[in-house]
């Protein structure tokens, strides 16, 4: 056993002594590591100008995904004019144009502002399609207008003329304004004279008082 550990001592010994193994071992990897990195870092410097190979390859259009959507808007604002050259203006919260053959923006969360002679009236409904060409909405579901004047109109399912400031139903029809409620097979209102028309089976109930409010 006292054999074995000088044996062991005595190598230990000799890998640690001053120019020992450790030491040579040391100095060698000082010179070698440098040395190393320098020429990995020349070559890594000069690797883009020595590069001669190119790279190429066919895109079957088939193959590849279309967006189905051709442009997508949060916090959407379309200004334009009227007929008689009054400013017009058409916020939504989100709008979406799914094809560039035709103009057409599907808009969440709208709201209208046009001018009538009395003030501005205000346009609101949950979803529409715009009609970019033509400056017409589209609403499928309900729509409430409101002017400054206090005139009010709910009604649902109608498009509204932005340029000549009219509404009209797509089919039957029915809603509220300020005398009462309402219900017919087609509807013709002007905004801006602030009148309803009603065509077919057409149904009125005014409401007590409804004619003195403003």
């Amino acid at each position: 056993m006292v054999t074995t550990a000088n044996i062991v001592r005595t190598k230990r010994q000799e890998f640690a002594a001053p120019n020992g193994t450790h030491d040579r071992n040391v100095r060698l990897l000082r010179f070698i590591l440098p040395v190393g990195v320098g020429i990995l870092g020349s070559m890594l410097a000069l690797a883009p100008f020595t590069m001669t190979g190119e790279l190429s390859f066919v895109l079957d259009k088939n193959s590849v995904d279309v967006a189905k959507e051709r442009m997508r808007v949060t916090e959407a604002l379309y200004r334009g004019e009227d007929s008689e050259g009054r400013p017009f203006s058409l916020k939504a919260g989100s709008a979406v144009q799914k094809s560039s053959s035709e103009a057409i923006v599907e808009l969440r969360d709208l709201s209208a502002r046009i001018l009538l002679t009395d003030g501005p009236a205000q346009i609101r409904a949950s979803g529409g399609r715009y009609d970019m060409d033509q400056e017409k909405v589209r609403v499928p579901g309900p729509v409430q207008v409101e002017a400054a004047s206090g005139y009010r109109l709910s009604t649902n399912n109608v498009t509204v003329d932005l340029k000549q400031r009219t509404l009209q139903s797509e089919g039957t029809v029915d809603g509220r304004t300020n005398i009462g409620t309402f219900r017919a097979d087609r509807l013709e209102a002007d905004l801006a004279e602030r009148t309803v028309s009603l065509t077919g089976n057409a149904r009125l109930r005014i409401e007590q008082n409804g004619l003195r409010r403003p």
